[in-house]
């Protein structure tokens, strides 16, 4: 078996899908790497490091695609589709490629895979359940995301978290609203709390006021119906617009008391939902700060631009992009860390592929496979009829 892991060409990509660690435990079992030279540079891993950790360094792009049986990316086909052409185009037959491949936005990015006879495992869907914890890359990037959006909109506030007692005067802490209490969320939270912030949170689950309280923060709870607010892997379900246009009338009052406020509310393959509109931007203080991750999607601000910061009726919005890259060091440990996982999976004692459909987490995230798209879902948004998935596949060295 040859595991091949290539630099990252997407623009601003720092992160590597392994560790030099991660790499250890695959030659540990007799696995040859191919890595590409400086791949780990901007994390902060040295060739020199994975040449320790048993890997083989080539400048050959190609030639790892072309011995490679795993092909091991961060942001594959479907999530990079600035640049990926030449990669695709040197897929072999009964290749398999993992990373991140926005599978639910980017479909017709797996039906590209398959035509080329190779098979694609997009980590994005990951099932939530406890045996793939640690296989689940989005939380593991989300948690990463949440950290970093509070030192944003710290850095980019007027005033400090904590309060502070001076001969100066007593210097009131920040008020910080977290809006959207998935797992980026809940650590924004936990990270502003540790500052010296006052924070609230609010998210249209019911489920999620007990996760607030238990990391320091105080639950907004607004008069809505929300029971039918979550949907399946525990994402908020997309709302109506009449939920919606209620939500933001109420939100208007809270938000005007914020100095920073932190946007995550995303609902996977779809656009983010406006969580706060002009309007409400007018009402809050001057100087305020909204840092906005979910810019990719849309943005959860109104006036929010993907990739820029933009300044408005005083208040200052941040539409980050790529924010675990910024801290590719810990992402691509955390990174590796679920591939090395997903590879204990698929890969036997003797280090031979074996892709069993009967288990739940390798029929949820193979996108391509043998000339077809398998994914149930993937098969809907591509307008194909339904097909049954193979019972098990598997491939010798």
């Amino acid at each position: 078996m040859i595991i091949g892991i290539p630099s990252e060409i997407k623009s601003g990509e720092q992160r590597v899908a392994m560790s030099p660690a991660n790499v250890q435990s695959l030659t540990d079992k007799g696995i040859k790497v191919l890595f590409q030279t400086n791949a780990g540079d901007a994390a902060g891993y040295p060739d020199a490091e994975y040449a320790a950790a048993g890997a083989t360094i080539t400048t050959d792009r190609a030639d790892i695609f072309a011995q490679a049986d795993i092909i091991l990316q961060v942001q594959s086909f479907g999530s990079n589709n600035d640049n990926s052409e030449a990669d695709l185009a040197a897929l072999r037959s009964g290749q398999l490629v993992i990373g991140m491949m926005d599978p639910l936005a980017s479909p017709q990015a797996a039906k590209a895979v398959a035509e080329k006879g190779a098979t694609a495992i997009a980590l994005e869907l990951v099932p939530r359940i406890s045996r793939a914890q640690s296989m689940d890359v989005l939380s593991s990037m989300a948690t990463l995301a949440g950290y970093k959006a509070v030192l944003m909109g710290a850095s980019a506030a007027p005033r400090i978290f904590p309060m502070l007692m001076t001969a100066a005067g007593t210097l009131k802490p920040a008020r910080v609203l977290i809006m959207g209490v998935g797992v980026a969320g809940l650590q924004a939270c936990a990270t502003a709390k540790r500052l010296g912030a006052i924070v609230e949170a609010y998210d249209v689950r019911p489920a999620a006021r007990e996760q607030i309280i238990s990391v320091g923060a105080k639950p907004v709870e607004l008069d809505l119906d929300t029971g039918e607010s979550e949907g399946a892997g525990g994402y908020a379900k997309e709302q109506g617009e009449d939920f919606l246009r209620r939500q933001r009338e109420l939100m208007t009052a809270v938000v005007a008391e914020q100095d920073v406020i932190i946007t995550t509310a995303a609902i996977p393959g779809a656009k983010s939902p406006i969580l706060v509109t002009e309007d409400m931007v007018k009402a809050m203080k001057p100087g305020s700060v909204i840092v906005d991750l979910a810019a990719e999607r849309g943005g959860n601000c109104d006036l929010t631009e993907q990739g820029k910061t933009v300044v408005a009726h005083g208040v200052t919005i941040l539409g980050p992009e790529n924010v675990p890259s910024d801290l590719a060091y810990h992402a691509s440990q955390m990174y590796g860390k679920n591939m090395q996982t997903l590879l204990e999976l698929i890969l036997d004692e003797e280090g031979n592929l074996n892709l069993d459909f009967n288990d739940e987490i390798v029929a949820g995230t193979v996108v391509a496979h043998q000339g077809d798209v398998p994914h149930p879902h993937m098969r809907k948004l591509l307008g194909l009829p339904e097909l049954n998935a193979p019972e098990s596949d598997s491939q010798g060295e």
